[in-house]
Order: C-alpha cells, then structure tokens, then sequence
C-alpha cells in the first residue's frame, strides 16, 4: 500500500513533533523551513565563544519531548544529554535582596524563610500546593486533550470543587498573589510566570499560578542549549527517514476541491502531499502569508490580540557582578513600570530582566573570560514601521537596568547582538513579533485557541499558536494532537507511547500532597 505523504510547514518544536507522530503513522513526511537551521524559535546565535541560545531557555515536562525520540525508534539520551537543574532559578532587587528557588520544595521553603520570614514560607506552601491541584485538575481537560471545551473544565470543577476556589476565576494573577503573600517581593516573582505565555500579571488570569508546578516539578538543560535539542531532534528525524528541507520557504498551501494538497516553495518548486500541517502563527495563515485558499482556515478574529513580544539579546562576554546560576531575574523597583506601558503599546519604562547563563549549567563558577549570554526584557508587540532609534534606546536601558545590580559584560553587547519585535516578526512573518501567540489575557483564553483541525481538509496546525499554548513542552504538545487529529480522520492506528526517561527523574505531573516538613523546617 502506497504511504501517505505529508508536508509540515515549519521546523519549529511543533513541527518537528507534528513530524515524529506522522513518522510513526507511517507516513512519509516532509519539513520545509524557510530558516537554515531547525527548531524556529528555539534558535542558536554565533558569538566569540560558541553558539548563544535566542530563544527559549527554560525546558520543563521533558518526558513530552523525550517521547518524540521514542517515536522514531531512538533515545533521547543517544542524542542529546539533558539534567536536571537543582536551582530553578535566582533572584535579585534593586534593594539589595536575593532569592533562590529550588526543584526541592523544602530548600525553597527554607530559603524564603531566611528571605521573608516563617509566615511567608507558610504562605509559600499554600501557594504551591494551590498551584499542584491546578496543574493536575486542569492537565488532563485543557493542556493534553486535543480539543478543550468549558464543559471539560466545568466538569473538573464538579469532580473536584476546591478548584473553583483555587482557580479564583474573578481575579487576575496579581490580585490572587496580592492575597496569597505579604511580601511584595514575592508577588513579583510569582507574578512574572504570566510572561512565560506571554501576559502580564495585572491582566492575566490566577490560573495562571499552575506554572510554577511544572517548573517545581523540574527545570531541565540540554547539553549545547536549547538550540542544541533542536538539532538533535532533527537529527533524529532525518535518521529516521524525514526529509528535513531547510531555507527552503513555503510560499502558498495549494489545494484542490477544498482539500489541501501540497505547497508550492519561493522558487517555485511544488511539493504534492496527501496533507499539510502549519507550524507557525496562526495569523500567518489569516494574513495571507501562505496564499489565499489558507485565510479562511481558522476564525481570524481571536488572533488580533496578541501576546507579549521581547527584547532578547544574545552575545559572550565576560561577566562582572554578582555570583549567578544558570536562570536568574533581575527585577525592577516598580512592575507597573513595566506592564502599564506595554499594555500602551510603549517601550516600558524600566524592565525586569531575565538573564541566562548558558555555561553555567552545571553549577560550576566559569573560569575568567567569555561566556555566552541571553537577555530578555518584556515589550509589545511590533506595529507600524521600526524605528531607527529603538535599538540604542534599548540597549541604554537595559544596561542602566543591570547598573543597579553591579552589572557589566566586556564587551558590552550591540545592536547586531539585539533581535526586537519587528525583528520577530522579519523571522516569522504574520506574527506581529508576539512569541507566543494570541495574548493570554481572560479566564477562557485558553479555550480560544485554534486546535490542530482548519475549515480546509487536510490542513492542520501546530505549535505555539495553536492549542495547548506557547512553551516548548506545549508546542510539542500541539504536534501530539495534530498526529492525533490526522489518525483519526484518515483512520490511522495511533501509536502507543513508551516514556524514555532521561537521566534524573520527572514523575509527569506536580503534586499536591501537603508537605509537613516543609513548615516544620520555616
């Protein structure tokens, strides 16, 4: 029986995984990428001391991507080494104070103690394990079923009641931490996890706490960054018989009766394929970026609010400042003086500042001289033209932000070292420079995503803009569904999932049970 052939438009997580599942349902399958490298976003940058990571740098349920490996009849571990992070991250304000939480949630609980006081690792406590029940009682109906409905999440609810209360549907992130801790401090920590879908905590909602229970349930780094799991993904692929055709851009998504039936490329090349499936902005298609049979494949309206963009340098320098770990936040005096303007659609006034160190993975003090670094500050998303000074006004801010803390890299990074929304949005066309999507903003904002079936037969989606949402184990989520949908239209055998577990432990969901020594020891 001949295979069915599938092209997948774009090398992204999503896509890649989109890939792996069509491999496994015995298709014969295609990427095109019009970058020259895999991955998308999760993208590595040359500098003086090796590729920079210019994308995502946190990766967590890394059993999702493992099982990607697992799907092409290889181990992750066989690829790519990955280990488990004790210190989620450190922390740092303009006051002089500092903070590190752990994947250990009594080191957490002690070091807040030592920060706060005993009452606030109480509070601490409360909080995360508000934050389990959430991320347990809404997994299952929202972020890893295909396609998530109100009544899914009513009836979850109804099976577990406590979750209305803990979910604090009237309450916007800010307004539920304002309740849960005294410090304003830690109110600002926990509220910056909005950004990681791209919101802002005075907007989106409290449900949105359930990202520190993944992150407390394992922050992982892959040897050679995260740009380095793309390639060893894609390796993976291409072993496994998926011809990956990179810098080679998708033009037009063809079809015929209706039903998608292959692309056609820039140059003019026409790929024919039984089925396509887009791994990118969804506006992508609603702007007309992929032809105009592709516009009217999902509702365009959703799509016009959009998440947050960023300012992300990636460079090597030499650090001076601080002692820093691999994931650290340097926060500002005022949050307000962030968000308020980016809801305006301006520059913020002063920023926190996320700032990775790539060769400080393993815990390890680097040695004197170059090492690579990735910043990123909140912004909006890209409209109208680019203008000339923005760069220079960013750079200035950015160093002024990291002057507070003693902060100083030699050399100092440059405009050639900066990619900003309009830069985005040049690298992924259709996507207003918004990393992640359509803005996150509302209770039901999870449910308005597109899911991996279009209005077209034959065309699907995935990645960040698409349903579960933005992050890396979600893209790859999206991917899972995609495959799912396609089985089950065209009346595949779905395959059976075996978990490759890689080095380290991921137990595939936080817990909520309580932890008495964790009060005993505050």
């Amino acid at each position: 029986m001949t295979k069915r052939s599938a092209v997948v438009i774009g090398a992204g997580i999503g896509g890649m995984s989109a890939a792996a599942h069509l491999h496994a349902l015995g298709c014969r399958v295609t990427i095109c990428d019009a970058l020259p490298h895999p991955g998308g976003k999760m993208r590595g940058v040359p500098t003086i001391a090796g590729l920079a990571d210019a994308g995502p740098t946190v990766l967590t349920m890394v059993d999702v991507i493992a099982d990607l490996f697992t799907l092409l009849g290889t181990r992750m571990a066989d690829h790519i080494q990955v280990t488990r992070q004790p210190t989620v991250a450190r922390h740092f304000w303009p006051d002089g104070s500092q903070l590190d939480l752990f994947s250990d949630p009594v080191a957490s609980a002690d070091a807040i103690a030592a920060f706060a006081g005993r009452d606030e690792a109480r509070n601490f406590q409360r909080f995360r394990e508000r934050a389990a029940r959430l991320f347990d009682g809404f997994s299952a109906p929202v972020m890893t079923t295909p396609t998530p409905s109100v009544w899914q999440s009513a009836k979850a609810v109804l099976r577990q009641p406590r979750l209305a209360l803990d979910m604090a549907p009237h309450q916007s992130l800010a307004q539920a931490l304002d309740s849960a801790f005294g410090d304003a401090r830690l109110r600002q920590l926990f509220g910056r996890y909005a950004t990681y879908v791209g919101g802002s905590p005075f907007q989106a909602p409290a449900l949105l706490s359930l990202i520190w229970a993944a992150e407390e349930a394992g922050v992982w780094h892959a040897t050679g960054g995260m740009h380095g799991l793309a390639a060893a993904l894609a390796d993976a692929l291409t072993r496994a018989g998926v011809d990956l055709a990179l810098g080679r851009k998708v033009a037009q998504i063809i079809t015929d009766n209706g039903a998608a039936c292959g692309v056609v490329l820039e140059d003019g090349t026409q790929i024919d394929a039984d089925l396509a499936v887009f791994n990118g902005d969804p506006k992508a298609l609603t702007d007309g970026h992929l032809g105009q049979a592709a516009r009217h494949a999902i509702r365009a309206a959703p799509l016009q609010n959009r998440s947050l963009s960023a300012n992300v340098l990636a460079f090597a320098g030499t650090w001076s400042g601080p002692d820093i770990v691999h994931h650290n936040v340097f926060f500002t005096a005022d949050p307000h003086a962030e968000f308020d303007p980016i809801a305006q659609g301006r520059s913020p006034d002063a920023a926190t500042l996320y700032l990775c160190a790539q060769d400080r993975a393993d815990g390890t003090k680097r040695a004197p001289g170059p090492e690579r670094f990735e910043v990123i500050e909140n912004a909006a998303p890209a409209r109208g033209a680019p203008k000339a000074e923005e760069a220079a006004q960013c750079l200035t801010r950015i160093t002024q932000g990291f002057q507070l803390f003693g902060v100083a890299f030699d050399p100092a990074p440059t405009p050639r070292d900066l990619t900003s929304p309009h830069g985005f949005q040049t690298l992924f066309p259709g996507s207003d420079g918004s990393l992640y999507g359509q803005s996150p903003h509302g209770l039901t904002a999870a449910m308005a995503r597109p899911t991996a079936r279009t209005k077209i037969s034959g065309l699907y989606l995935a990645g960040g803009g698409t349903h579960p949402g933005a992050g890396v184990p979600m893209a790859a989520l999206s991917g899972r569904h995609a495959g799912a949908a396609i089985a089950a239209d065209l009346g595949l055998t779905w395959p059976s999932r075996k978990t490759d577990t890689p080095g380290g432990t991921w137990t595939g969901s936080a817990t909520a049970a309580p932890s008495p020594s964790l009060l005993s020891r505050s």
